[in-house]
């Protein structure tokens, strides 16, 4: 796989990530792209980028930040289901890959297996798909964070940067489900299990506090996943009450798209 690295001059925990990458590949074939702006308000269009003329995804290095300042590692795709307060555009998301996804997200928890002071440090974790920037090619961001002073932490930068490595050794299953996740918290802990342990391979998380979900937001996740989409997850009890579940199943049956509750799945993962 064809891949660019892209992050911004103004954010310390994407250049640790690049800096780590640096010490463990220099190849031309691996353009890494260093933004004058914030990551979230920069569009990025092929056109506007020679470097991204072969290139098959995108990789955002960048610091994660969260209220509760938990020290995490995080993988997402962005986007916005409703209002656009942090780039990209309203109710739009950008393309995908639920094979890429799961893979980075199996390679990520792999990776800080062999570092036990990451390891006791941080949580391995997914996010809802979330902020911006806009643009026209498949994409993730890889995180680090939540606090400054781990946006200097060259260790756990190095585990992401081995993660983001491992790309060329890309490869996918047959067993592979893609599918769309809805419901549930932001950092998605039913969803999380499943891409790690299960067959299914999520491209995009639709969380509760996007929810009531509509079928602009569910065709916007499903016309934004590069892989035919198979089916929809549910987190049924992070759904809110009986009325709005079932409202959350009409749009779902409105699309002629199956859904599996996590629940239900869990016991066989």
């Amino acid at each position: 796989m064809r891949f660019a690295i892209i992050y911004s001059q103004l954010d310390k925990a994407g250049k640790n990530i690049v800096e780590q990458f640096r010490t463990l590949a220099f190849s031309p074939q691996i353009p890494i792209i260093e933004l004058k702006k914030e990551t979230i308000i920069t569009d990025i269009f092929k056109k506007n980028f020679p470097e991204l003329r072969k290139i098959d995804f995108l990789i955002f290095a960048s610091k994660h930040k969260s209220e509760k300042g938990v020290p995490s590692l995080s993988i997402h795709a962005p986007g916005n289901w409703r209002s656009a307060l942090y780039g990209g555009k309203e109710g739009k998301v950008c393309l995908s890959s639920a094979y890429v996804f799961k893979y980075l997200f199996r390679k990520l928890n792999e990776e800080i297996e062999k570092d036990k002071k990451v390891k006791e440090k941080y949580l391995v974790t997914m996010e809802a798909t979330h902020h911006g920037p806009s643009t026209d090619m498949p994409c993730l961001f890889v995180e680090l964070g939540s606090a400054e002073k781990d946006w200097k932490d060259e260790r756990a930068a190095l585990v992401l940067a081995k993660t983001i490595l491992s790309l060329p050794d890309f490869k996918t299953d047959k067993n592979w489900i893609p599918c769309i996740a809805i419901g549930g918290p932001h950092y998605a802990p039913n969803f999380n299990k499943l891409q790690l342990n299960g067959n299914y391979a999520i491209s995009h998380i639709i969380p509760s506090y996007a929810l009531p979900l509509t079928e602009n937001m569910l065709q916007e996740a499903e016309e934004k996943t590069k892989e035919q989409v198979k089916t929809i997850l549910i987190d049924w009890k992070g759904c809110g009450n009986a009325e709005e579940r079932n409202k959350n199943s009409e749009v779902i049956k409105k699309l002629n798209l199956g859904y599996v509750k996590t629940d239900a799945v869990q016991a066989h993962a």
